[in-house]
């Protein structure tokens, strides 16, 4: 009786270690059948512009990104497994888009983020949408990609509506009602452009000129003289910071001063770079605090990070919001638990409403089911001595030219 007793037992035991042993290999299967997700690592992968005349922009998104990732896997990962970030040149050009994203899906990745670029955007989103890819970070705020809200589409950054409703509400307070718009002949140019109009519409105004020119040129004179001749109290600069360096030395050139503005996506260090003495007094709005404000606990560890991993590297807006961008997509990992699946992953990032990521009080992350817009605030500096400068002095400003 006590043998068939330990039978008994043994036999419970056997069975128990058999359902344990066939729910770890369900689990472990799991694992191995979402893309981009081993015991060790999860693969995120990234379309950039990493050459051409806007390559500054992919290589400070890559490094603000790489940079978070690299202090997070020394701490042993996301639930045990580190992130790993697989970037690929498109050149800042949507014909490049499609084989771009080919590469991510061959390199089988789990999410993807850090593009830059509004045409390249147009882009990638319909085909992430169609793969169930989650794009996580994308170095535009062109309205698309917030209205309607997508499902696979994640957006930290305030939209181009914010920005230019910011400076146009400023300016007119200020007395400047005679605004024009040099834009990039584009998606992005267009985004920016339409903005500005719906903003001054609230003032019952419109442009009172506007110039183009095409993507990934220098080619500005004809848009100057076509707005020049209008004579604006301000232009907003629809530009990557290479052709907005040539508009504002061009314009000084020829005794032209208005005040000039532009949106984020300008790149601020590399148009300072390009500019020199020319960028002085032109402002510019931003979608993360400034970097120089080490008493946030975010930009105090960007800083902290940028010294440790990045040795000699300046930070920059672009690689700092790259880097909160990295932060959140390694929150949204966490969230997904264990067994991380790309619908868990969004569910992470969803549930990251009225969440402190380190950014201050005013710029609480606000993203839910409905609402992939993570950030809406909007930051004004002007550029004074070389630097980028926090400030709201617009009547100042404008008191100048």
């Amino acid at each position: 009786m006590f043998t068939g007793k330990c039978i008994g037992i043994t036999r419970k035991i056997i069975w128990t270690c058999l359902l344990l042993i066939g729910c770890s290999l369900i689990a472990a299967h799991s694992v191995a059948q979402v893309p981009g997700v081993s015991d060790t690592a999860v693969k995120i992968g990234s379309c950039s512009a990493l050459d051409g005349p806007a390559r500054q922009l992919g290589l400070q998104t890559v490094l603000g990104a790489t940079a978070y990732f690299d202090y997070v896997n020394d701490r042993g990962g996301i639930n045990g497994r580190k992130i790993t970030l697989s970037s690929f040149d498109d050149g800042y050009d949507p014909e490049r888009a499609a084989s771009c994203f080919g590469l991510l899906k061959r390199e089988n990745v789990f999410a993807s983020g850090f593009f830059v670029g509004t045409p390249t955007a147009m882009k990638y989103v319909p085909l992430a949408e169609a793969d169930h890819l989650p794009i996580v970070g994308l170095f535009t705020g062109a309205q698309f990609l917030y209205e309607p809200v997508k499902h696979d589409v994640i957006n930290l950054r305030a939209s181009y509506n914010d920005e230019t409703r910011e400076q146009v509400d400023n300016l007119w307070k200020a007395g400047a009602h005679r605004i024009a718009v040099i834009y990039q002949d584009d998606g992005f140019g267009k985004a920016i452009l339409d903005g500005v109009k719906l903003a001054l519409t609230k003032h019952n105004a419109t442009t009172v000129a506007t110039g183009s020119f095409a993507r990934n040129t220098l080619d500005v004179g004809q848009a100057i003289e076509a707005v020049g001749a209008a004579k604006p109290d301000a232009v907003i600069l629809a530009s990557p910071y290479a052709p907005a360096a040539e508009i504002v030395k061009h314009a000084h050139g020829q005794s032209w001063h208005p005040l000039f503005l532009a949106v984020s996506f300008i790149g601020t260090e590399a148009f300072v770079t390009a500019a020199g003495k020319e960028a002085e007094g032109v402002v510019i709005t931003q979608v993360v605090p400034t970097y120089d404000d080490t008493g946030l606990p975010a930009v105090k560890l960007y800083r902290e990070c940028l010294a440790k991993y990045m040795s000699g590297t300046q930070p920059s807006f672009v690689s700092f919001e790259a880097f909160v961008n990295a932060m959140v997509i390694a929150e949204g990992l966490k969230r997904a638990g264990k067994n991380p699946t790309r619908d868990k992953f969004i569910e992470g990032i969803e549930s990251l409403n009225n969440f402190d990521i380190g950014l201050g009080s005013q710029a609480l992350l606000e993203f839910s089911v409905h609402h992939h817009k993570g950030l809406g605030h909007v930051y004004t500096t002007v550029v004074r001595g070389g630097k980028p400068e926090v400030f709201s002095e617009w009547e100042t400003v404008l008191a100048r030219k």
